[in-house]
């Protein structure tokens, strides 16, 4: 059997690659796909590959083993994701989260990229249909502040396990890469790997650090952090980040695998590359680390080798068109993830916060757009009263009030609504859920029949 069929090697990295503001873009970009090239990885997921000529160049260097590729694009500036594959690619989406900040943190920049959750599907030999997800979510807004900063990232965080749990529901193996912006025991990891069903990589290779390491006097070096932890961003041993607060960010994780008699996917092996610097350079790879992840593909019957239908579906993808039909996908399942009532109850006590946030920032939005509608109006009612020489100032402040007031129209209206909306679709979810949960822990189940 060739290491395809009995192992899958995952990489992913955000590779901080902005046009203009990145720090040695280029420089970088090169030495990561130097080291790419020389590594034997099956599916790479990049984030923050912004700059299409930069994942031309990828696509180039890397097309000699990995031949199939899919850069993804959304919002005003493109979502920075892109999916590299050693096996065909039959089929891609995108789908953009519906709350990513607001468009008037230019800064943060959430708002303009569109920040998404994208996916292909390729036709593996042995596993048949394999949905890969890449995704970035919402960075601002972790677990410290006010309730309401964290609610984008829980919308993100709830509509990326909705698209795993259906992908596995469909009978398909998942992987999941991306930079998730979470740490694995914040409430948006909680919510994708009980909802979606799906397990860390890490953790399941990784034993718990020890208790004496949750405790101040022993805080783990910046090694031990890297060894044991698996932090990827926020790092003293990068040189774009250190100084800062320790973060961990990349995460990989493989779908919950259907039931025998079909292979199953256990992680093996799970560590954090491109820690040191670029050779013969003085800087890191970019502002994170990356994350590899091995996972050893088990087959039924105590490691039997692929059946005879097996072979047969391996000729078959041989002899024709890469397309969906050329496979056999497994039965559609039913996952068995169960997000508890007391996670949803966080999920929705942050949302419900942010709505009430949302209602009324928008409400100072207008009224800010009321006032400058009330001064344009003093300005060309009361022109006539300025002396002459005031003339220039009267028009620079009637364009300042043009300009403030359609942008607060635009924000307090347009988006106020939009983010409301947005925030009330995902609490009705989440309130049907948490009462389907509720009557499953009374009843045992749900008994619907109909009855003449």
């Amino acid at each position: 059997m060739s290491s395809a069929e009995t192992h899958l090697n995952i990489f992913t990295l955000n590779c901080w690659g902005l046009k203009y503001v990145s720090k040695r873009r280029s420089e970088r970009i090169d030495a990561i796909m130097r080291y790419l090239e020389s590594s034997q990885f099956d599916i790479i997921a990049l984030q923050e590959l912004w700059v299409y000529a930069d994942y031309d160049i990828a696509r180039s260097r890397l097309s000699r083993y990995l031949p199939f590729s899919k850069f993804f694009y959304s919002g005003a500036l493109g979502a920075g994701l892109a999916i590299f594959s050693r096996f065909p690619i039959v089929a891609a989406t995108i789908h953009p989260y519906s709350l990513n900040g607001s468009p008037l943190d230019v800064l943060a920049g959430d708002w303009f990229v569109g920040k998404s959750a994208a996916s292909v599907l390729i036709t593996h030999p042995t596993l048949g249909q394999v949905q890969v997800f890449n995704t970035h979510l919402f960075a601002k807004g972790g677990e410290g502040g006010p309730e309401h900063h964290r609610a984008h990232r829980l919308v993100n965080a709830w509509e990326f396990a909705k698209l795993a749990k259906q992908a596995a529901e469909l009978g398909r193996y998942v992987i999941a890469a991306g930079d998730f912006n979470s740490i694995p025991t914040t409430l948006p990891m909680t919510v994708i790997r009980d909802h979606a069903s799906l397990s860390d990589a890490w953790e399941a290779t990784h034993p718990p650090p020890s208790p004496s390491f949750a405790t101040l006097a022993s805080m783990p070096s910046p090694f031990q952090a890297v060894e044991m932890h698996g932090v990827t961003a926020d790092s003293p041993l990068n040189t774009f980040s250190a100084g800062k607060h320790f973060d961990v960010h990349t995460r990989i994780s493989q779908g919950k695998p259907p039931a025998a008699p079909l292979p199953t996917l256990v992680a093996t092996d799970a560590r954090v590359l491109l820690t040191e610097p670029i050779p013969g350079l003085s800087f890191s790879y970019s502002d994170h680390f990356g994350v590899s992840a091995t996972l050893q593909i088990k087959y039924p019957s105590h490691g039997a080798e692929p059946t005879m239908s097996d072979n047969k579906l391996r000729t078959a993808q041989k002899e024709t068109p890469p397309t969906i039909s050329a496979l056999s996908a497994p039965t559609p399942i039913q996952t068995s993830a169960m997000l508890a009532a007391a996670d949803a109850n966080a999920v929705l006590g942050a949302l419900i916060t942010c709505y009430q946030f949302s209602r009324t920032r928008a409400k100072r939005h207008l009224f800010v757009f009321g006032l400058s509608v009330g001064v344009i109006t003093s300005l060309v009612t009361g022109i006539s009263w300025f002396p002459h020489r005031a003339a220039p100032f009267v028009v620079l402040g009637g364009a300042v009030a043009t300009w403030l007031g359609t942008t607060m129209f635009y924000v307090g209206f347009v988006y106020g609504h939009w983010e409301a909306n947005a925030l009330m679709n995902v609490i009705e979810e989440l309130e049907l859920y948490r009462k389907s949960v509720e009557v499953v822990a009374t009843t045992g189940g749900l008994d619907v029949s109909i009855k003449p």
